[in-house]
């Protein structure tokens, strides 16, 4: 008879990870943020929003990179009086960014954007805030109301000492009760740190008290790869708890690794799984067949496909059959052969030259016995450039 209690074990849930939080929906150009909708996948230009060509060009690198909104930096009227030009030459939703000067916010407004970010708490007071609110409104533009740590009001940072979850998530309710006051709904909101611990619990409490869409991220994160550890450190926990709607990688330097980044996250937690993710055991002395070369082809070969299958790809015979067993396609190798799983079930036996071979034929079949597992897809032409994008 065991000492420990386990009934513990026979109530704990059997697939782990919470649900995803329930939000409403909140459409940003041809994209619905919230409800059963995917993690969308988002950035931000480093260029001068003005310089047409600069921005177009980078944010074209990050359509191919897979990025699904793209954020400009408003400041100055002249970068306003860009919006335009570069809205006319994407195909992806286009968010303008604004801080302090809310006048900003209302020119940006009177172009063809697709949503307006701003910080309440930087803008200079309620009144300005609700002349913002009252046109996005008017224009039925949605808006991002970021709530940052780094810049958080005067009066919560007295009450609470410093800029702690509680005092941003008061912020954040502060300025969702005067938007909705104005009969104002289509709001994302962001509640960013730089400490990992901080906008955890942040998000948290405020998944708690709102039902309203989230942009989850942790800012300024820092310079690669130390800052892809630490946003994959914050974000995996809300994502874990179905938080989040929308994400952003916040690196230094350029933007385009920031999408792949997002991905991996979104992937290993999985909230949103659109390629073959390979497991493969490390190079231990058990090691018997050439794992690193089988591997290496294998990602050449899965390059593009879009499949939410698991592959594994075992090289010794104490872990390999069980773990094989447990993906959708997998494989326990040793002495120059392999025994190929799919589905749980071993369906038979190739040499190690053909091992890469012999999974991509199981791969095929994976993939005609499962359609409703793939992702549907949907063409978009807007720029005159054919691309297809995960819905």
């Amino acid at each position: 008879m065991s000492r420990f209690d386990l009934t513990v074990l026979e109530t704990a849930p059997k697939i782990p990870g919470k649900p995803r939080h329930k939000t409403r929906e909140v459409k940003v150009g041809d994209k619905v943020f919230g409800g059963d909708n995917p993690i969308w996948v988002q950035s931000m230009t480093t260029t001068d929003t003005f310089d047409v060509d600069a921005t177009v060009k980078q944010i074209h690198a990050l359509e191919e990179a897979g990025c699904e909104l793209v954020r400009v930096t408003v400041p100055k009227p002249e970068d306003a009086g860009a919006l335009s030009k570069i809205k006319e030459q994407i195909g992806i939703p286009l968010i303008c960014d604004i801080h302090f000067d809310y006048k900003m916010a209302l020119a940006a407004l009177d172009h063809p954007i697709d949503k307006i970010r701003i910080n309440p708490g930087n803008i200079g007071g309620n009144d300005r805030f609700r002349q913002v609110v009252r046109k996005a409104k008017h224009k039925g533009l949605p808006m991002r109301i970021g709530v940052n740590a780094g810049s958080l009001e005067r009066d919560l940072c007295e009450k609470y000492e410093f800029p702690c979850p509680p005092a941003m998530v008061e912020s954040a309710l502060r300025y969702l009760e005067i938007a909705e006051a104005e009969g104002y709904h289509d709001m994302i909101f962001s509640l960013k740190s730089s400490d990992v611990l901080v906008a955890v619990e942040a998000y948290r409490l405020f998944a708690k008290l709102a039902d309203y869409p989230t942009h989850i991220g942790i800012t300024e994160a820092g310079k690669p790869p130390y800052a892809v550890t630490k946003s994959a450190a914050g974000l995996s926990p809300i994502l874990l708890d179905g938080i989040g709607d929308t994400i952003r990688i916040s690196l230094l330097g350029d933007p385009v690794p920031e999408i792949a980044a997002a991905f991996d996250i979104l992937q290993a937690t999985q909230r949103r799984v659109r390629r073959p993710e390979l497991i493969a055991c490390p190079t231990c002395g058990r090691l018997a067949i050439d794992l690193e070369k089988i591997i290496a082809e294998l990602e050449v070969r899965l390059a593009g496909k879009q499949l939410p299958v698991k592959i594994s790809v075992l090289g010794c015979v104490v872990n390999g059959p069980g773990e094989a067993r447990e993906a959708d396609i997998g494989i326990a190798a040793g002495n120059g052969q392999g025994m190929i799983f799919r589905n749980g079930e071993m369906v038979r036996k190739v040499p190690e030259a053909e091992i890469v071979d012999g999974l991509m034929e199981e791969l095929a079949r994976w993939e005609a016995e499962n359609p409703h597992k793939i992702p549907a897809v949907k063409e978009s032409d807007k720029t005159g450039r054919r691309k297809l994008q995960l819905v």
